[in-house]
């Protein structure tokens, strides 16, 4: 086994997204001039880079060189060397319970022509270190381990410097995506580059009656696409952690444990001015959903075969989202503090999706039932 180290000095500062010079970044300053909570908070982010991470691999017993980076330019790839066709998926993990399917999840997708890359970002400090390398196929050379010491939702979205493609995904550890499904939404961002594209829609909507925003679902419209498996443009990771723009916004998901991917939605709305692109494919599976449960059991999700599909019953929800009630609203007012911190409300409606081939949509008789027109018997 080799580590590959990567060192955070006191100087830099990744975890909430500081500027590179924190001592004089307006986070810093805020955070100095808030509370004993916002002093507490800024003593653990900078224990935080102190701290060494490792990249961790099972390859060669020799250590590869350690890297140091931060938020300065110098230390992210030149745009022009970026790989334009490729495919990195930054996943993130939290929950011991979901390495089994996290395994799984990984083998399929590394085996994927465009995939470049794979990095495992797991923001669980209390979990064993061998329980993860034991759990997870690092010996591959497309697997990477980024073990971090902080849960901060914002460091999912932290530019690596071992990034090299412009295409990146960020997946939660509990979805699955078949081949031709990546592959499918993998050319419709390629076809638009600077947008979010994505499976799991939400929206932003004004309740009249409360004059305030609100987190919901709507059956024709969407404004919103949830960070559990979406593509972007590597460039935005950099904006969302490291621009100076977001800086309160991203200390109101540190202090919320929540809406990082709303802000990223504000981020790309507002760097990009793009519309997200929704994308209608089969056989993508949240299994962290509660509607997977079938009799309240509990079953080993096992691959179907070399497609990239997975089958099985259920992975228990321990993920944020599985909080009800409570988490929509407190989502409804992460929009509101978002659309005041950052000055203005930048989220647009889509009301189309993209669709993986046509078919037809007419009934037809056939043996005694009624199918599609196109069924084969």
């Amino acid at each position: 086994m080799h580590n590959r180290k990567v060192k955070y000095n006191s100087s830099d500062s990744i975890l909430s997204s500081f500027p590179s010079d924190p001592l004089q970044s307006s986070e810093f300053r805020l955070l100095r001039a808030g509370s004993g909570d916002a002093m507490h908070h800024l003593s653990l982010l900078l224990l935080g880079f102190i701290i060494s991470l490792h990249l961790c691999t099972f390859a060669s017993s020799t250590p590869l060189p350690t890297l140091t980076f931060s938020c300065s330019d110098s230390s992210q790839p030149d745009p022009l060397t970026l790989i334009p066709d490729r495919l990195t998926i930054v996943i993130s993990g939290h929950s011991p319970r979901r390495l089994p399917l996290l395994r799984r999840i990984i083998l399929s997708l590394s085996t994927h022509p465009s995939v470049h890359s794979i990095f495992v970002v797991w923001s669980n400090p209390s979990t064993p270190l061998s329980l993860l390398y034991s759990s997870l196929p690092l010996s591959l050379p497309s697997i990477s381990l980024v073990p971090l010491p902080s849960s901060s939702l914002n460091l999912r979205f932290f530019p690596l410097p071992p990034i090299q493609t412009r295409a990146v995904a960020i997946s939660d550890d509990d979805v699955s995506v078949p081949h031709r499904s990546l592959s499918f939404a993998l050319s419709l961002w390629q076809a638009s580059p600077t947008s979010l594209v994505g499976f799991f829609p939400r929206s932003h909507d004004l309740d009249i009656s409360r004059r305030d925003w609100i987190y919901t679902v709507h059956p024709g419209r969407f404004s919103i696409l949830l960070t559990k498996f979406l593509i972007l443009d590597r460039d935005y990771l950099w904006k969302y952690s490291c621009s100076e723009n977001y800086v309160k916004a991203r200390f109101l998901v540190d202090k919320e444990r929540n809406c990082e991917d709303i802000l990223m939605n504000f981020v790309v709305a507002m760097e990009g001015g793009t519309l997200p692109v929704l994308v209608d494919a089969g056989g993508v599976r949240d299994w962290g959903d509660p509607r997977n449960r079938i009799g309240g059991n509990v079953s080993e999700v096992a691959l179907s075969d070399d497609s990239g599909e997975l089958e099985g019953i259920e992975v228990k929800k321990v993920g944020l989202s599985s909080r009800g009630e409570m988490h929509w609203r407190k989502r409804g007012e992460c929009i509101r503090e978002f659309h005041k911190l950052l000055g203005k409300m930048p989220l647009r409606y889509s009301y189309g999706k993209m669709m993986q081939g046509v078919r037809e949509q007419a009934l037809c008789q056939k043996g005694g039932k009624i199918v599609s027109c196109d069924h084969e018997e």
